[in-house]
């Protein structure tokens, strides 16, 4: 069950300087492009810090939201699936990436035409893979990843991303092999009925989407309550500011593939 947060490699993507143009939900300002590099550098150092050996791509200029790579690829202990972005602007990241996956996993499948799935809609928790369907992510692509990873003896179990949320790890992230970190309006319908849920303090909902990288839990600077929550739980945490990111609907778990 640890496979959902024991890793020794992460794979990264510096932001490119057209990050600025990156797709939002939301228009809440351009991020900083300087900051944002300060901002990438330190999630790398908290990375390694927890334990990560750090594959670094190069910015593709010509894809904005390039440096999210973790919508296009699925990485497991024994399979990777590369995805099919629901952002037509962002099919085309899934090519550039597919030669280094294809480098580092002996197993590697396609989600094909007419499925839709980002991973930023996967959770793997250990024990199932819970699978959001959403804005960018289509029945049929939860369709595909479902034949392809019950032939692998995964679990995978379909959950409801309420509309006003991107993605369904937006608001929840995996902390241990029974434990969630979650937004409430996220609780509310069910999908963690049974896993210990710790929530995210109102107004900080932000903070949700943290990685647990081996015994570290990587998380946004700038949630208090909700960090104290954490640490209260028996976790270490490791902040790093992600205003920039977040300006173009970004977490921590977006910036980075982790096996």
């Amino acid at each position: 069950m640890e496979h959902a947060y024991k890793f020794t490699n992460a794979i990264t993507r510096v932001p490119s300087k057209s990050v600025v143009n990156g797709l939002r939900a939301c228009d809440i300002g351009s991020p900083d492009f300087n900051q944002m590099i300060l901002d990438h550098q330190d999630y790398t150092s908290a990375l390694q810090e927890a334990g990560a050996k750090i594959i670094e791509l190069p910015p593709l200029e010509i894809y904005p939201d390039s440096l999210f790579v973790e919508d296009t690829t699925l990485c497991l202990p024994n399979l990777a699936i590369l995805m099919r972005p629901g952002a037509p602007s962002r099919m085309g990241e899934v090519l550039e990436i597919e030669p280094i996956i294809r480098e580092m996993f002996d197993n590697v499948v396609k989600i094909l035409k007419p499925g839709l799935i980002e991973a930023g809609d996967i959770l793997t928790t250990g024990k199932e893979v819970l699978v959001g369907l959403s804005a960018r992510t289509n029945s049929e692509g939860i369709e595909q990843l479902t034949g392809i990873l019950n032939k692998w003896d995964y679990t995978v179990r379909e959950v409801v991303t309420p509309k006003e949320i991107l993605h369904f790890k937006t608001d929840c992230s995996i902390l241990g092999p029974e434990t969630v970190l979650c937004t409430k309006r996220l609780e509310k319908t069910g999908c963690f009925s049974n896993y210990q849920v710790i929530n995210t303090c109102d107004g900080e909902e932000a903070a949700a989407n943290a990685i647990r990288y081996n015994n570290t839990v990587v998380m946004p600077a700038g949630f208090p309550v909700t960090s104290s929550r954490i640490r209260e739980a028996g976790y270490s945490v490791r902040e790093v500011n992600n205003s920039e990111c977040a300006k173009l609907d970004g977490g921590m778990s977006c910036l980075s593939l982790r096996f």
